[in-house]
Protein backbone atom coordinates (compact mmCIF):
# COMPACT_ATOMS: atom_id res chain seq x y z
CA UNK A 1 0.00 0.00 0.00
CA UNK A 2 2.40 2.51 0.51
CA UNK A 3 4.96 1.81 -1.70
CA UNK A 4 2.32 1.55 -4.38
CA UNK A 5 0.84 4.55 -3.22
CA UNK A 6 4.06 6.49 -3.07
CA UNK A 7 5.33 5.23 -6.47
CA UNK A 8 2.38 7.20 -8.09
CA UNK A 9 2.63 9.90 -6.00
CA UNK A 10 6.21 10.44 -6.88
CA UNK A 11 5.67 9.55 -10.55
CA UNK A 12 3.78 12.59 -11.30
CA UNK A 13 5.40 14.45 -14.16
CA UNK A 14 5.23 17.81 -12.53
CA UNK A 15 7.59 18.99 -15.01
CA UNK A 16 6.44 17.71 -17.94
CA UNK A 17 2.84 18.63 -17.22
CA UNK A 18 3.56 22.53 -16.36
CA UNK A 19 5.55 22.70 -19.80
CA UNK A 20 2.38 20.54 -21.61
CA UNK A 21 0.87 23.73 -20.08
CA UNK A 22 2.70 26.39 -21.29
CA UNK A 23 3.07 24.49 -24.82
CA UNK A 24 6.36 23.43 -24.19
CA UNK A 25 8.15 20.09 -23.96
CA UNK A 26 10.68 20.06 -21.93
CA UNK A 27 12.06 16.58 -22.53
CA UNK A 28 13.34 18.46 -25.91
CA UNK A 29 14.42 21.64 -24.77
CA UNK A 30 17.72 22.40 -22.46
CA UNK A 31 19.26 19.32 -20.99
CA UNK A 32 15.49 17.07 -21.70
CA UNK A 33 15.39 16.73 -17.75
CA UNK A 34 11.58 17.06 -16.78
CA UNK A 35 13.16 18.29 -12.63
CA UNK A 36 13.12 21.79 -11.67
CA UNK A 37 16.84 22.86 -13.10
CA UNK A 38 15.35 22.48 -16.72
CA UNK A 39 11.97 24.16 -15.75
CA UNK A 40 13.85 27.26 -14.54
CA UNK A 41 15.81 27.26 -17.40
CA UNK A 42 12.98 26.77 -20.27
CA UNK A 43 10.23 27.55 -18.74
CA UNK A 44 11.59 30.28 -16.52
CA UNK A 45 11.49 31.69 -13.11
CA UNK A 46 7.73 30.89 -11.54
CA UNK A 47 7.02 27.63 -13.41
CA UNK A 48 10.82 26.77 -12.71
CA UNK A 49 9.63 27.40 -8.98
CA UNK A 50 5.94 25.56 -8.97
CA UNK A 51 8.01 22.32 -10.23
CA UNK A 52 10.80 22.32 -7.67
CA UNK A 53 8.19 23.23 -4.81
CA UNK A 54 5.73 20.55 -6.13
CA UNK A 55 8.67 17.73 -6.83
CA UNK A 56 9.84 18.26 -2.81
CA UNK A 57 6.31 18.37 -2.11
CA UNK A 58 5.50 13.94 -3.26
CA UNK A 59 8.73 13.48 -1.48
CA UNK A 60 7.79 14.93 1.21
CA UNK A 61 4.22 13.34 1.20
CA UNK A 62 5.11 10.47 0.50
CA UNK A 63 7.74 10.01 3.25
CA UNK A 64 5.41 11.33 5.79
CA UNK A 65 1.63 10.91 5.14
CA UNK A 66 1.43 8.09 3.10
CA UNK A 67 2.98 6.16 5.82
CA UNK A 68 0.78 7.10 8.22
CA UNK A 69 -2.13 6.27 5.90
CA UNK A 70 -0.97 2.82 6.25
CA UNK A 71 -0.40 2.43 10.16
CA UNK A 72 -4.48 3.97 10.44
CA UNK A 73 -4.90 0.40 8.36
CA UNK A 74 -2.27 -1.66 10.24
CA UNK A 75 -0.96 0.32 13.31
CA UNK A 76 1.57 -2.54 14.49
CA UNK A 77 3.73 -1.89 11.32
CA UNK A 78 7.13 -0.13 11.79
CA UNK A 79 6.81 3.12 11.18
CA UNK A 80 10.13 3.92 10.34
CA UNK A 81 10.38 0.83 8.07
CA UNK A 82 6.87 2.24 6.90
CA UNK A 83 8.42 6.30 5.96
CA UNK A 84 11.68 4.45 4.48
CA UNK A 85 9.72 2.38 1.70
CA UNK A 86 7.63 5.59 0.87
CA UNK A 87 10.37 7.77 0.56
CA UNK A 88 12.39 5.24 -1.71
CA UNK A 89 9.24 4.70 -3.84
CA UNK A 90 8.48 8.46 -4.51
CA UNK A 91 12.25 9.28 -5.69
CA UNK A 92 11.96 5.72 -7.83
CA UNK A 93 8.48 6.98 -9.20
CA UNK A 94 10.14 10.74 -9.56
CA UNK A 95 13.42 9.03 -11.50
CA UNK A 96 11.50 6.18 -13.96
CA UNK A 97 8.00 7.42 -14.04
CA UNK A 98 5.69 5.24 -15.60
CA UNK A 99 3.83 8.06 -17.41
CA UNK A 100 6.75 8.83 -19.68
CA UNK A 101 7.64 5.24 -20.53
CA UNK A 102 9.99 5.25 -17.02
CA UNK A 103 12.03 7.92 -18.13
CA UNK A 104 11.97 10.54 -15.47
CA UNK A 105 14.42 13.08 -13.54
CA UNK A 106 16.90 12.92 -11.03
CA UNK A 107 15.06 12.81 -8.18
CA UNK A 108 16.48 15.98 -6.78
CA UNK A 109 14.03 18.18 -4.96
CA UNK A 110 11.94 14.88 -4.74
CA UNK A 111 14.82 13.53 -2.47
CA UNK A 112 15.26 16.92 -0.48
CA UNK A 113 11.25 16.47 0.01
CA UNK A 114 11.54 12.89 1.42
CA UNK A 115 14.76 14.20 3.59
CA UNK A 116 12.84 17.02 4.80
CA UNK A 117 10.04 14.25 6.45
CA UNK A 118 12.62 12.17 7.48
CA UNK A 119 15.26 14.46 9.09
CA UNK A 120 14.71 18.22 8.46
CA UNK A 121 17.70 18.88 9.88
CA UNK A 122 20.03 16.99 7.49
CA UNK A 123 17.97 18.59 4.68
CA UNK A 124 18.73 22.14 5.93
CA UNK A 125 22.21 21.11 5.94
CA UNK A 126 22.55 19.88 2.39
CA UNK A 127 20.26 22.95 0.87
CA UNK A 128 23.14 25.25 2.87
CA UNK A 129 25.41 22.74 0.95
CA UNK A 130 23.74 23.01 -2.37
CA UNK A 131 23.91 26.77 -1.92
CA UNK A 132 27.37 27.55 -1.36
CA UNK A 133 28.49 25.09 -3.94
CA UNK A 134 26.38 26.10 -6.25
CA UNK A 135 27.52 30.21 -5.63
CA UNK A 136 31.53 28.87 -5.63
CA UNK A 137 31.16 26.76 -8.80
CA UNK A 138 28.41 28.35 -10.85
CA UNK A 139 27.42 24.38 -11.68
CA UNK A 140 23.81 23.26 -10.25
CA UNK A 141 25.11 19.80 -11.05
CA UNK A 142 28.23 19.88 -8.96
CA UNK A 143 26.29 21.77 -6.24
CA UNK A 144 23.65 18.65 -6.29
CA UNK A 145 26.05 15.79 -6.73
CA UNK A 146 27.54 18.01 -3.29
CA UNK A 147 24.77 17.52 -1.46
CA UNK A 148 23.76 14.48 -2.70
CA UNK A 149 27.14 13.23 -1.05
CA UNK A 150 26.33 15.03 2.33
CA UNK A 151 23.02 13.88 2.75
CA UNK A 152 24.05 10.40 4.37
CA UNK A 153 26.44 12.12 6.73
CA UNK A 154 23.47 14.93 7.56
CA UNK A 155 21.03 11.99 8.40
CA UNK A 156 23.54 10.18 10.19
CA UNK A 157 24.64 13.07 12.52
CA UNK A 158 21.24 14.03 13.32
CA UNK A 159 19.24 10.91 13.62
CA UNK A 160 21.57 7.72 14.33
CA UNK A 161 19.59 5.70 12.59
CA UNK A 162 21.27 3.05 10.77
CA UNK A 163 18.45 1.71 8.69
CA UNK A 164 17.92 5.21 7.36
CA UNK A 165 21.29 6.49 6.54
CA UNK A 166 21.88 3.13 4.89
CA UNK A 167 18.93 4.10 2.53
CA UNK A 168 19.62 7.89 1.91
CA UNK A 169 22.91 5.89 1.42
CA UNK A 170 20.96 4.57 -1.71
CA UNK A 171 19.45 7.09 -2.38
CA UNK A 172 22.63 9.67 -2.65
CA UNK A 173 24.32 7.20 -4.96
CA UNK A 174 21.00 6.55 -7.42
CA UNK A 175 21.59 10.75 -7.38
CA UNK A 176 25.00 11.17 -8.42
CA UNK A 177 24.75 7.93 -10.81
CA UNK A 178 21.64 10.00 -12.80
CA UNK A 179 24.20 12.78 -13.13
CA UNK A 180 26.35 10.98 -15.28
CA UNK A 181 25.90 12.82 -18.11
CA UNK A 182 26.70 16.14 -16.04
CA UNK A 183 30.21 14.51 -15.03
CA UNK A 184 30.82 13.39 -18.55
CA UNK A 185 30.28 17.42 -19.60
CA UNK A 186 32.16 18.66 -16.11
CA UNK A 187 35.28 16.69 -17.65
CA UNK A 188 35.20 17.62 -21.27
CA UNK A 189 34.59 21.38 -20.06
CA UNK A 190 31.11 22.03 -21.95
CA UNK A 191 28.85 21.98 -18.20
CA UNK A 192 26.81 25.13 -18.54
CA UNK A 193 27.36 27.02 -15.58
CA UNK A 194 24.88 29.29 -14.11
CA UNK A 195 23.91 32.38 -15.90
CA UNK A 196 25.07 31.30 -19.03
CA UNK A 197 23.20 31.46 -22.21
CA UNK A 198 22.28 27.38 -22.27
CA UNK A 199 22.55 25.10 -25.55
CA UNK A 200 20.33 22.46 -25.71
CA UNK A 201 22.32 19.09 -24.05
CA UNK A 202 23.16 15.84 -25.70
CA UNK A 203 22.57 13.79 -22.44
CA UNK A 204 20.54 10.80 -23.63
CA UNK A 205 19.75 9.30 -19.98
CA UNK A 206 16.99 11.49 -19.21
CA UNK A 207 18.72 12.76 -16.25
Amino acid sequence: MTIIGSYLVGSIPTGYIVGRIRGVDVRKEGSGNIGAANAFRVLGRNAGAAVLLIDGFKGFSAARWMPLLALHFFPAANAEHLALAGGVAAVLGHNYTCWLHFKGGKGIATSAGVVMAWAPLACVGALGVWGLMAAVTRYVSVASIAAAIFLPIGVWVTKRSVAMTCVMSALSVLAIYKHRGNMKRLREGTENRLGAKRAKAQDQCQP
